[in-house]
């Protein structure tokens, strides 16, 4: 009895937090579709800035949880410029990175204007399927099947308005996780059939969709960030790497600490050829690869679950996400409080998604 209480309370560490940041995004969709409404008479300048601020305050009450909530300390190594416009471009690991990328952004007051390269399957998640497409993310499929035209084509427009750009791409086209031998197997075949060198603790990254984002900005974006990511607790006792948390695990702080290493590339220091940004971005996942041996498997076992360098913990005011969190949670509670209001609450979600994964599967 003793031990399914505590299980249940486990539970609801991550229950909890997942119960109202998924309960809200009806509210925050139909917010926005107002906007959106409103944005066809409007610049599309204008348009977009009224989208950042509203990106801003949803993301921000994410952030109270997955930082303030569960108490995980992020370590920054680096020095983060002011907001700028610009390609982040990290290892993956777990959907927490998606995280990641958002605490690294609110730290520069970015957080509006962060949008994300995403695989193609991702497209058909309810309601937020379609959001990110229309908040200037973008889906793409792999290899052959990658669509150059259409990734271009909406960045060049998102340029063309005005927006600002903090554009997030995993080039791993996937997650590194131990657990999955034949990704990382087959990553390092491919290493070795195109006479690169062969990476151990990130795969072999793809080249076409950041060579493509930054050609397609070239005048827009200002630098590249180069970012890489150690969660603390996953290495066994035997020194093998294990699999990242995941967003439920986090939530339930089974990871004491984050280490982010931050690199700033300027624009006019990146290749402009297709194969010599894919030699350096190769050339960067080997950094990777390497800060990422030395913090798992330095000789010495105090310089271990430590990056180079002074690092500092990542500060987020509660001004920027507590105030996020009551709106939405206490419009949401508004809403469900009425009959009408419950009716719209299911429309939206029923709808939303229905309309949404129709959408998306017409437009590029």
């Amino acid at each position: 009895m003793l031990l399914s209480a505590v299980l249940h309370t486990y539970s609801l560490r991550y229950v909890l937090p997942a119960a109202l940041m998924l309960g809200t995004a009806p509210t925050y969709l139909l917010a926005w579709g107002c906007w959106r409404l409103l944005g066809a008479l409007l610049p599309r300048g204008l348009y977009w800035r009224g989208d950042e601020h509203i990106y801003n305050v949803y993301q921000s009450m994410v952030l109270f949880f997955f930082q303030h909530y569960t108490g995980v300390q992020v370590i920054i190594y680096g020095d983060l410029p002011k907001k700028e416009n610009v390609i982040y471009l990290s290892n993956h690991q777990c959907t927490v990175d998606w995280i990641i990328a958002d605490i690294m952004a609110i730290q520069q007051n970015a957080l509006g204007s962060v949008k994300y390269v995403l695989k193609d399957g991702l497209k058909f998640l309810p309601l937020y399927g379609w959001y990110f497409s229309e908040h200037g993310g973008i889906y793409v499929k792999r290899s052959a099947k990658f669509n150059e035209k259409a990734m271009r084509e909406k960045l060049q427009r998102q340029v063309k308005a005005g927006a600002n750009m903090y554009l997030v791409i995993f080039p791993e086209g996937t997650r590194y996780n131990p657990n999955i031998p034949k990704v990382i197997v087959d990553s390092q075949a491919f290493a070795i059939k195109e006479g690169l060198p062969v990476l151990k603790h990130v795969l072999t990254p793809r080249v076409k969709a950041t060579h493509v984002a930054i050609d397609a900005m070239q005048d827009h974006l200002h630098a590249v960030y180069d970012i890489t990511v150690a969660y603390e607790r996953t290495v066994d006792q035997d020194g093998n790497r294990t699999e990242a948390p995941s967003m439920a695990e986090f939530l339930c702080k089974e990871c004491p600490r984050i280490h982010i290493v931050f690199d700033r590339v300027d624009v006019k220091d990146l290749p402009s050829e297709s194969i010599f940004m894919r030699r350096w971005l190769h050339e960067r996942f080997e950094m990777k690869d390497k800060l990422l041996t030395d913090f798992y498997e330095a000789a010495d076992p105090e310089q271990r679950n430590r990056f180079p360098g002074e690092g500092r913990p990542a500060r987020l005011s509660l001004k920027k996400t507590v105030p996020p969190f009551l709106l939405l949670t206490g419009v949401t509670a508004g809403m469900l409080c009425t009959e009408m209001g419950r009716k719209i609450y299911i429309n939206t979600w029923i709808y939303g998604t229905l309309i949404g994964c129709l959408w998306v599967s017409i437009k590029p």
